[in-house]
């Protein structure tokens, strides 16, 4: 088990399912874990059981929604005040949402904001503190769902063709593609100290597709039985956020701990500069340019 005693970990959606588990894993090691979760109750109570579980009180909470951009920001600017680098984080945080089209504080369609504007934002306004660390790492929720994706960045807020699963899929995909050019401009920026990956944890039995509702809903829930543990389920985000061999590994895609092609048409260099380019503009934020 890797040492984490001098590690500041954040961990975004870690009051249930794979996010707990990493988050609680990680504290185990020695980290020092700053959990991010919408809900003040249940982060209290999570911060109990995993102060418990590794024993130390070494468990901090920040309290913000993803899919809003300004606590977002807040919620930054807490982090920032309050530690003085940041060297994981692990964007966990990810939703599936129901059969009607909904917005976001600002304005921006729920699934892209939750999934992928929220934390392409809070990694950019933690990038300093990342930069501050002697061995980052940025470790980003994807999915095998990707397979599924539909995108049009021209269409990128789903107004004229939304599915649930549909938006599910294409921030999914937005995940992988933000992970390879943020290890794209690491590179061209010189920057050997942050490196970035991303995980499909495999088919878990977790409350997340309970949102969607419906047809969804209800297939999520009968097919719970045959999925994964959320054990076995964050192993692969552990792996990438500790493991001495993950360490120098940049724009991954893994699973099972190991890497894996991202077989999508759409994935092209020039796409993700387009994603980025889209994401600077709906979050309000540059960095890396």
């Amino acid at each position: 088990m890797p040492d984490l005693q001098q590690q500041i970990v954040l961990v975004t959606g870690a009051t249930s399912g794979i996010g707990q588990v990493t988050a609680t894993e990680l504290a185990r090691m020695g980290a020092h874990v700053v959990i991010l979760a919408r809900n003040a109750a249940k982060a209290r109570t999570t911060q109990q059981e995993i102060k418990a579980a590794a024993g130390h009180d070494r468990v901090d909470v920040l309290l913000a929604d993803l899919a809003d951009l300004g606590q977002v920001r807040r919620a930054a600017a807490e982090f920032s005040a309050r530690y003085p680098r940041l060297d994981v984080l692990v964007n966990n945080a990810g939703l599936i949402f129901g059969a009607e089209r909904q917005l976001s504080p600002d304005g921006n369609e729920l699934g892209l904001a939750t999934n992928h504007l929220g934390p392409f934002l809070l990694t950019a306004l933690l990038f300093d503190k990342l930069r501050a660390s002697p061995a980052a790492r940025v470790v980003n929720l994807a999915s095998m769902a990707y397979r599924v994706a539909k995108p049009d960045l021209a269409d990128i807020q789903s107004e004229r063709h939304y599915g649930a699963m549909r938006v599910y899929g294409n921030t999914k995909l937005y995940n992988i593609m933000f992970t390879q050019e943020l290890a794209r401009r690491l590179r061209a920026h010189s920057i050997t100290n942050v490196t970035t990956n991303a995980v499909h944890p495999g088919v878990v039995a977790t409350s997340f597709g309970d949102s969607a509702g419906g047809w969804l809903g209800k297939l999520t829930a009968l097919a719970r039985p045959f999925m994964i543990s959320v054990e076995k389920g964050a192993e692969t985000s552990i792996f990438l956020a500790s493991a001495p061999e993950a360490a120098a590994v940049s724009g991954g895609f893994f699973d099972k701990k190991k890497a894996v092609a991202v077989k999508s048409s759409f994935n092209t260099e020039a796409n993700a500069r387009q994603l980025w380019q889209l994401s600077e503009q709906l979050t309000g934020v540059a960095f890396l340019d």
